[in-house]
């Protein structure tokens, strides 16, 4: 397993389901997980302290609300975090993009867009492939890909 995608909420799925979509169109490893840093933490904090001894290399943890998912992960481990605002009811997303952006100093965690999952996916792609040159290769036809999809719309 090279990313840990990590979820508050089962109701967080359909957010989350292009992330692992685009790492499986990658052929990342990843395995995928609903903790709660609210109702789990003893749990959440377990998972985490495993995670470098299963190889992981990223963590992608969506919430929304209060949003202290990708934080609390982030305060337990090195690796790079990076968190997904999951849209809420209350305040659309809001609340939950700047409970994740909004980290203290010497916590860091890379905020996507809310519900902004298949490029949180693209964004730890990037990271692996620099130190690998197939991934590397992938994700340059993917970006090259695009440009074309781009290039070839007609109105």
């Amino acid at each position: 397993m090279k990313i840990a995608v990590i979820m508050g909420s089962a109701s967080d799925w359909d957010v989350m389901a292009p992330c692992c979509t685009t790492l499986d169109e990658f052929g990342v490893p990843y395995e995928k997980k609903v903790l709660s840093a609210h109702r789990n933490p003893g749990p959440l904090a377990d998972y985490v302290a495993s995670l470098k001894d299963k190889g992981c290399e990223v963590v992608i943890a969506g919430a929304g609300g209060a949003a202290h998912l990708p934080g609390v992960i982030a305060a337990q481990t090195t690796l790079p975090v990076i968190g997904i605002p999951v849209k809420s009811k209350a305040l659309n997303g809001l609340d939950s993009l700047l409970s994740i952006a909004q980290m203290p100093s010497g916590i860091p965690v890379a905020t996507m867009a809310i519900d902004g999952s298949k490029n949180a996916a693209l964004y730890a792609v990037s990271i692996l492939a620099l130190s690998d040159s197939a991934l590397s290769q992938k994700l340059q036809q993917f970006r090259e890909e695009q440009s074309q999809k781009v290039l070839n719309t007609i109105i």
